[in-house]
């Protein structure tokens, strides 16, 4: 019997909308037509709603969005419906009125987990109090002290022996210019020299013994503190371990197995929040229910993350660190829409040559080409031209463009003039410009855009902004044209970092609009509209300036 609490019917029509023939490839997808309506009617609740606490950001500057997900599903009297689900907790709750359930609920009362969080959480309290223990800090204060007094007295000392020293070199030296020899003030200036020496390094080992007789006092305490730090993390360890065992999906089959032995072959370990994402959820309870999955969406609610491109409304794919493996294993069974990302889609289209002597090439890349082969598509830049010139030892590729991007790309015809323009990458000498389309209008008509980056490991291939470990990256822009609530703009990359222009385009602390098409930090088109139009170099064997150009057609 179908709990109504989960059981949406759609408000809106839906009889003469065909179902699709296979369920959603859920890692990269255009929603269909009832998922879409689903997502809007959710979105309806969503606004009209009272009963949220938490803040999503649309109307304040503390809030943070969230994701969530929809199921279409088909029950066993073949009426049609959808779930709800959103990810990880909120208002620090996991089960929301109208959503489904966890597939583990790791705040049950009297479970395991509120029990060992509490265990956990009193020996942070017990930490908390020998560090702030007066006595302790009363030792490390002293210890500090002692430290600085250490170093102020031996600083001292090493100035009065270099001046002694100074003074025994200017005497030999006054005695050799005189030719006076005395062997007495040249065994007098040896022994000063020895006793200086000898009074420095016990005067050295005098403060190490009393600095050690400081320390031995602290560490006595600290061993306390550190035992409790190793035992907090063992419990730790633990919990996520016992949790992780706790967590048990099922799959089409009705087969179970636990998050942990999901991720057994995958050379990883699940990470925190990992099974608590909106499409498991959804799945886990369609599969207990004996509700057919027909079609899913997840999308995007409120202000973006700090670091991560999210837009409002927005759909998103699953994501490849936390969720790929448990939907792999849940949707194992059901027949789904092919992965895109096995597709060649440029396999009818021609690379254009638009430079070439016998050192180098210049060639304009068409979109959705890779520069190099891939794990399942042979068929790329470098594929091809090895194909076209057989009697090289090898093309050569300098650098690369993202597999949607078109444009110049630069190929050196040997190793020499392979490492000979690389270092002119290296150097940034190379003067590179691009052109795209933003979904959008911007303020200003130029500016730069610096945000460093990093592969966001929990989601590759994509990249997200990070202040702490990111590499630096760095962009300056101009406006060419605005039309039809687009802005066509130039961009000048100053660093050559992965989806930089991507992600500096659609990142809300640089122009916040995505690049038209941009099917990982936007919505996807017809194609991604970003273009590498033009490239200046020195030729590395004639040292001549070379100015390519090449326009597109958007």
């Amino acid at each position: 019997m179908i709990n109504n609490k989960y059981f949406n019917r759609f408000t809106n029509s839906i009889e003469k909308i065909e179902l699709p023939k296979k369920f959603t490839f859920p890692f990269y997808y255009e929603p269909h037509v009832l998922s879409k309506i689903a997502v809007k009617e959710l979105q309806d609740q969503l606004v009209i709603s009272e009963n949220w606490e938490h803040d999503f950001g649309l109307n304040s500057d503390n809030g943070i969005g969230k994701m969530f997900g929809v199921l279409v599903i088909q029950n066993k009297q073949n009426e049609i419906g959808y779930l709800t689900a959103y990810s990880g907790k909120l208002n620090g709750k996991n089960d929301g009125v109208n959503f489904v359930p966890p597939v583990f609920d790791i705040f049950a009362k009297n479970g395991f987990f509120q029990k060992e969080e509490k265990e956990i959480s009193n020996i942070s309290l017990a930490i908390n109090k020998h560090e702030n223990n007066p006595v302790l800090l009363k030792l490390i204060s002293a210890f500090d002290k002692l430290e600085e007094e250490k170093k102020q007295v031996l600083n001292i000392e090493k100035k009065k022996l270099q001046l002694r020293r100074k003074e025994r070199r200017a005497k030999r030296k006054e005695l050799i210019n005189n030719k006076i020899e005395n062997p007495c003030k040249s065994v007098q200036s040896v022994s000063e020299s020895l006793h200086d020496k000898f009074y420095y390094k016990e005067l050295s080992i005098y403060w190490e013994e009393k600095i050690t007789k400081q320390k031995v006092k602290i560490t006595v305490l600290n061993d306390s503190i550190n035992k409790l730090k190793t035992e907090r993390k063992e419990r730790s360890e633990k919990l996520h371990q016992d949790i992780f065992d706790n967590y048990h999906f099922l799959n089409s089959e009705k087969s179970s197995k636990s998050l942990n032995k999901i991720f057994q072959n995958t050379n990883r370990k699940p990470i925190a929040g990992t099974g608590n994402c909106a499409a498991p959820k959804l799945l886990q309870y369609a599969f207990q229910n004996d509700l057919q999955p027909i079609a899913m969406a997840e999308f995007w609610w409120g202000k973006p993350l700090k670091n991560e491109v999210r837009k409002h409304k927005n759909y998103y794919p699953a994501c490849n660190g936390k969720c790929k493996p448990i939907l792999n294993y849940m949707l194992n069974g059901l027949d789904m829409d092919e992965n895109p990302i096995l597709i060649n889609l440029a396999k009818n289209k021609k690379i254009e040559i638009l430079f070439e002597d016998n050192h180098l090439l210049v060639i304009n890349k068409p979109a959705e080409l890779l520069s190099i082969p891939g794990k399942n598509i042979q068929d790329s830049v470098l594929f091809r031209m090895q194909q076209k010139y057989p009697d090289l030892e090898s093309p050569f590729i300098v650098h690369r463009l993202d597999m949607s991007t078109s444009g110049i790309m630069l190929i050196a015809k040997s190793k020499r003039v392979h490492k000979k323009l690389q270092s002119q990458f290296i150097n940034r000498t190379i003067k590179k410009q691009y052109v795209a389309v933003l979904n959008g209008i911007i303020k200003n008509k130029k500016g730069t855009i610096e945000l460093p980056l990093i592969t966001d490991y929990k989601d590759t291939p994509k990249q997200k902004v990070c202040f702490e470990n990111g590499k630096k990256a760095k962009t300056t822009y101009k406006v060419v044209e605005i039309k039809d609530n687009k802005t066509k703009v130039y961009f000048y990359p100053v660093t050559g970092r992965t989806h930089q222009l991507r992600v500096h385009a659609a990142h809300y602390l640089g122009l916040n609009l995505p690049i038209l098409g941009d099917d990982l930090y936007g919505i996807k088109n017809d194609r991604l509209y970003l273009h590498a139009c033009s490239l200046e170099f020195i030729h590395p064997i004639k040292k001549e300036i070379l100015l390519i150009k090449c326009d597109v057609n958007f």
